[in-house]
């Protein structure tokens, strides 16, 4: 009976595919369905009924989006590497390369461990986006693949069923959405919804049919009118009105903290015509049969959406005291909504709205490459595509005029990563619509952006806190990772050969064999690799010197290696410290280190030195492990400035405070913070970072301070 019915269905495959292949493709199709349905034999899925059944129902998904035959054929095909014996070889040797390399890239990572469910899911989505990547259609028979696993999820366990939606709503859809396959994604949000939050999804399609009926009502009285009006002014037009989705009114209850009534009320229209002129024409038509909503109106026709969307979108003052959406567009641009980058096979029309939705799903796709080089893991990498998979857009131009989509929240160094890495990697500033504005500005559409550039620039780290592309997070992570090493490298070098040189020797006088077995023994391929480690404080740079200079050493520690290191640390010469050392050596907000001041240092694994004053009260938790203490002093010349707190008691006066932030000015000097505590009606406490170079600069802003007449007392932090 289950036989009859897979050939029932495989007959209706090709009644579909027939409608648009040749019968030679029809024959391969069923080649492929017989050599599946071999290859799966005896396996059953969740539900009891042949295995060979969810690719049938994949592959009838792609025929109804009239994709080509080597796609129909990859998705009969699709878990066959995954589950079973056959190898890429013998597909290619079957169905030819390209079938085999859409197959290829749907298959999971499963012959791996990974250390977490979410370490997997991240592994195997990266490597379908890079399959994806080499050829489109891998991800279009993986959300056919998707959306007929949401379509049978009721055989599942419940948890099995929440983790499925939840990555589906979080991911798949996302994706759909970003590629333009707008009836694939709304199918998979309704069916996402409902298997995550069946209770939520139950409450508002009970809400949607208790209020049907005086709605349908409604719907088609506008609808009539329209028609109407725009029969009047000569303009042939398809007119629908349709229903919002369940999951659209729970996210915009939820993101706006809405009612159900609130969110319900907006009537939606979609009017069809044959031009872009008509386009324009019919809005006109609209904004005259009804007001329009001040600050609606959108042009997607003129800047289409990240996906290739386009359409004019309005919102209206509609009748019975509720707002109209309506959204009028050509039948090609309508054929892009709803297919996206599958309008180029469903249509097979050639025009420019498709071939726009893929070559913006194709600059998707290189954007997505460049992030997967510079991620530094799998889990990293995804988040990153989440980020990028929800742009609520703003469109903003370059200063030649050429238009730049960014996610809303963007800022001027999500613009310039945007343009070119080596852009946002060099920016320093940024002019918006021709003025100065700090880097973290969000940029709104229609402004003009220009980023201004230095040579020896680099990214900050501080920019991870606002930038809000993939592109931009991915890339400035990447560098700085690169950064740290470089600098470890020189700061592990130049520990390790001064602990050499207390043993009269260096690095350059090792025993090569010695050398390669020291590094053997630590696991690492290079000396820059013992480098990097002694200076992130990973390893001890007294030990390793004396393992290289083949002294004995005790791993453990003991009272025989504090004398060791005691000993050495008589005849040694302190680091010194230049404060170009970059992240590798730190200086901390506990007790705020300046050049002038005594300092110790302290190595920290991950961070290398951090450096103190010998007084502050943190170092007393270092007492149990002296052997990380580093002697170090400051540089003799030393061109930068560093952070001081300063605690200042002052009466309260207006102005008080811009007459302090001049003296501090025209000592030469930078506020960085300021707090401002009231301690009674007459006083108040104040609280500075001012970057400064030395402890001499520190006495000229003191001095300059408390000339201020309003100042009661002024004193550094006391550490």
């Amino acid at each position: 009976m289950l036989a009859e019915v897979e050939h029932v269905r495989l007959d209706d495959l090709c009644r579909r595919a027939r409608a648009y292949l040749e019968p030679a493709q029809i024959a391969d199709i069923r080649r492929a369905y017989e050599f599946g349905a071999a290859a799966h034999e005896g396996q059953t899925r969740k539900s009891g009924e042949p295995y060979i059944q969810h690719p049938l129902e994949v592959t009838c998904i792609l025929a109804d989006m009239h994709m080509d035959h080597e796609t129909l054929i990859a998705a009969l095909l699709h878990d066959v590497i995954e589950d079973t014996h056959i190898g890429k070889e013998t597909i290619t040797r079957e169905f030819g390369p390209e079938v085999a390399t859409i197959v290829d890239g749907l298959s999971k990572l499963t012959r791996l461990e990974f250390e977490s469910h979410a370490e997997a899911q991240a592994r195997n989505f990266q490597r379908m986006l890079m399959a994806m990547a080499a050829d489109i259609r891998v991800i279009l028979v993986k959300l056919a693949d998707r959306l007929h696993n949401m379509r049978t999820l009721g055989a599942l366990a419940p948890e099995k069923r929440r983790r499925i939606a939840r990555e589906t709503l979080e991911i798949y859809a996302p994706i759909a959405q970003r590629l333009g396959l707008n009836i694939i994604r709304l199918e998979l949000e309704e069916l996402g919804f409902a298997a995550l939050y069946p209770l939520r999804q139950r409450v508002i399609r009970q809400e949607i049919l208790r209020i049907r009926g005086n709605r349908k009502e409604i719907v088609d009285k506008i609808k009539e009118r329209i028609r109407r009006h725009l029969r009047q002014e000569r303009l042939s037009a398809q007119v629908a009105g349709r229903e919002k989705h369940l999951y659209s009114i729970y996210n915009k209850m939820k993101e706006k903290h809405l009612g159900f009534t609130d969110v319900h009320d907006v009537y939606a229209f979609r009017v069809v015509v044959d031009t872009v002129d008509n386009c324009y024409r019919a809005l006109g038509v609209m904004h005259s049969l009804y007001k329009p909503v001040p600050g609606r109106f959108k042009d997607y026709i003129a800047i289409p959406k990240a996906n290739g969307y386009q359409s004019l979108h309005t919102v209206l003052f509609g009748p019975y005291g509720v707002p109209l959406e309506v959204q009028i567009r050509t039948h090609e641009m309508d054929q892009v909504a709803e297919a996206g980058i599958a309008a180029h096979w469903l249509y097979k029309t050639g025009d420019s709205a498709a071939r726009s939705a893929q070559k913006r799903a194709r600059e998707w796709l290189r954007n997505i490459l460049e992030m997967q080089q510079q991620a530094g893991n799998s889990e990293e990498f995804l988040e990153n595509v989440k980020i990028d998979l929800f742009p609520d857009e703003v469109y903003v131009f370059t200063p030649k005029g050429k238009i730049l989509t960014l996610p809303r929240g963007s800022t001027a160094v999500d613009f310039a990563y945007a343009i070119h890495s080596d852009l946002g990697n060099a920016c320093v500033a940024c002019r918006i619509n021709r003025r100065l504005s700090p880097l973290r500005t969000p940029l709104e559409t229609g402004q003009t952006v220009e980023v201004v550039t230095a040579p020896g620039a680099r990214p900050n780290p501080a920019w991870l806190t606002f930038v809000v592309t993939g592109k931009a997070r991915a890339t400035i992570r990447h560098y700085l990772k690169n950064l740290q090493l470089d600098e470890a490298r020189a700061l592990g070098k130049r520990m390790l050969e001064r602990e050499l040189s207390m043993l009269e020797t260096s690095s350059d006088r090792l025993d090569p064999a010695r050398l390669e077995a020291v590094l053997a023994s630590f696991k690492l391929e290079s000396l820059d690799g013992l480098y990097a480690e002694i200076g992130l404080g990973q390893r001890l740079a007294p030990l390793v010197a004396r393992n290289l200079a083949q002294e004995k050493v005790e791993p453990e520690s003991g009272s025989k290696r504090r004398k060791l290191q005691a000993r050495a640390d008589e005849s040694a010469s302190p680091l010194v410290i230049r404060g170009t050392e970059g992240m590798v050596v730190s200086f901390p907000k506990c007790c705020y280190p300046i050049p002038g001041d005594a300092i110790i240092g302290y190595l920290t694994a991950g961070r290398g030195i951090v450096v103190h004053q010998p007084t502050c009260p943190n170092i007393t938790d270092y007492r149990s492990a002296p052997d990380k203490w580093i002697d170090v002093e400051w540089a003799r010349d030393i061109d930068r400035e560093f952070s001081v707190e300063l605690a200042l008691d002052v009466i309260n006066r207006r102005g008080t405070l811009a007459t302090i932030a001049a003296a501090v000015a025209d000592a030469n000097a930078n506020i960085e913070e300021v707090e401002i505590s009231e301690r009674n009606a007459r006083h108040s406490s104040i609280r500075l970072v001012i970057g400064l170079r030395d402890r001499k600069h520190l006495a000229d802003v003191i001095r300059a301070t408390r000339r201020v007449q309003t100042v009661v007392r002024i004193q550094r932090k006391k550490t």
